[in-house]
């Protein structure tokens, strides 16, 4: 069983057991938290695709830690000026550990009875009277 779900603006694809990283949440390492943006849940061959989330679906993770991304370095150069700059910006991220998901399925409409329809008749119209 495996879902696609949006978190902080990204889509992932996780399964029960799995370990993501995502962008920095607000939440402190060891809480449990829920994500209700569920896009797509497959479940044994039965994929259930919501429009544009499904409702009454979640997944719940766990936070391990925060941390930093490996550092991307940012060199900027003109030649033959002697113009060099070198940056680097590491991004701050969240370890989860997907602890569960549950997939409510969404309450089936009954189907109204269909009436019977008499079938039309048609009657021959009058022929006008010739003058």
């Amino acid at each position: 069983m495996y879902a696609i779900v949006e978190i902080a603006g990204h889509q992932y694809k996780v399964e029960k057991d799995q370990q993501i990283y995502v962008n920095r949440l607000e939440a402190k390492e060891g809480d449990k938290v829920d994500f209700d943006n569920v896009l797509l849940i497959e479940d044994k061959g039965n994929v259930t695709i919501g429009a544009p989330a499904i409702k009454g679906a979640k997944v719940s993770a766990k936070v391990l830690e925060h941390l930093k991304g490996d550092k991307v370095v940012v060199f900027k150069k003109k030649r033959r000026k002697g113009y060099r700059k070198k940056n680097g910006h590491r991004q701050y991220l969240t370890s989860l550990e997907i602890s569960g998901i549950t997939a409510k399925a969404p309450a089936k409409k009954k189907a109204a009875p269909k009436k019977e329809v008499e079938p039309k008749t048609e009657e021959a119209a009058p022929e006008a009277a010739a003058e």
